[in-house]
């Protein structure tokens, strides 16, 4: 299979800050479509990735999977998009296409899910690569349509941190009159509160500090519930029908699990790993309450969220930087030192 080299970013070791390399793509097969990237999001898992905190990196390692691009060529047998549309590739790009969650449109959970990055690129029989770098290729059927109405920058996390928020919206059925609560305002929180609001819900955050308070309000929370205040907590017993948890760390889950109501769900999107401390039973069982995670979402939930965004104008609060800056990012990223997301513009590259 013919390839070409293209200028990517990337880290050769979990010790190394990532520096330009150059990596392989193939030329588009008959369903591929190749993009330009000119916007690719920066998310908390790709600092992950690079630093090897799961324990599962390949290197060299090349992140990214908040891509928005245009087409520049298309295979021979390709139907769904063509030269010079913009488009979109998130999370996935590729997965079995036979298993149950695939033929039910959640490939996000399919055994064979291929990752853009660090999965298996069963052409080149290498890891993925992916989106800090100039170009990338992706089966047609993993290319996403971009509203034409929307800043592509702003629309890059989407991809990432609004899918992560959107699927639990949407399976736990969100709409007028549901009452949904957020956990953390970072990239998947400050999404989570745009989606849920634009949805009907009665929406409320709660955060360790007070000084979110007018940020959480802009971004559609109807109120602020302080975390650390005992009495707030109290109050705001049995009060919300699903919990979206952003929080990227080990945390204390039992005094939110308190304020679901009957039937309520917790839903973990930001955090992988051990629960530290553990979850106490009694308010679950006694109220029917569940904790659940979720993750990313499939191909057409993703792209019925980008015609959302496209339909009430949501995109992601961000900060463009170079390609040349994504290590200052990084450390920027550790201290939450960025409202809401990190975007790079790949023309830097």
């Amino acid at each position: 299979m013919n390839t070409k080299q293209v200028k990517a970013y990337g880290a050769e070791t979990k010790e190394s800050d990532l520096k330009p390399m150059h990596i392989p793509r193939r030329d588009p097969q008959a369903h591929d479509v190749e993009l330009q990237i000119l916007f690719c999001g920066v998310c908390h898992s790709d600092l992950h990735t690079a630093k090897n905190d799961w324990g599962m990196t390949q290197y060299p390692v090349v992140p990214g999977h908040e891509i928005v691009g245009k087409v520049t060529r298309i295979g021979s047998a390709t139907t769904k998009h063509a030269v010079g549309d913009t488009v979109a590739v998130g999370c996935l790009v590729d997965s079995c296409r036979t298993c149950g969650s695939c033929k039910n449109d959640l490939e996000q959970y399919c055994p064979a899910r291929v990752g853009t990055y660090g999965g298996h690129d069963t052409y080149l029989n290498t890891p993925t690569h992916g989106g800090y770098s100039n170009r990338i290729v992706v089966h047609e059927d993993f290319v996403l349509r971009v509203p034409n109405n929307l800043d592509l920058a702003g629309l890059a996390p989407v991809l990432c941190a609004g899918i992560t928020s959107w699927s639990p919206l949407r399976h736990w059925k969100v709409g007028k009159g549901s009452h949904v609560a957020v956990v953390g305002l970072g990239g998947l929180g400050h999404m989570a509160l745009k989606l849920a609001h634009a949805l009907g819900a009665r929406v409320t955050l709660f955060s360790r500090s007070a000084h979110k308070m007018a940020d959480a309000k802009a971004l559609g929370a109807d109120e602020v519930i302080i975390s650390t205040d005992d009495a707030q907590m109290k109050k705001a017993a049995n009060q919300f029908d699903l919990i979206i948890d952003t929080v990227p760390y080990a945390h204390d889950l039992n005094p939110y699990v308190g304020t679901l109501a009957i039937n309520g769900t917790l839903v973990i999107v930001g955090y992988l790993g051990p629960l530290d401390p553990m979850l106490a039973t009694v308010p679950m069982i006694t109220g029917r309450r569940s904790v659940a995670g979720s993750l990313i979402g499939g191909i057409a939930e993703t792209q019925e969220l980008l015609d959302f965004c496209g339909e009430h104008n949501i995109t992601s609060d961000i900060e463009v930087i170079p390609m040349q800056e994504i290590n200052t990012a990084y450390e920027r990223m550790l201290k939450s030192d960025v409202k809401y997301r990190f975007v790079i513009d790949m023309e830097s590259l």
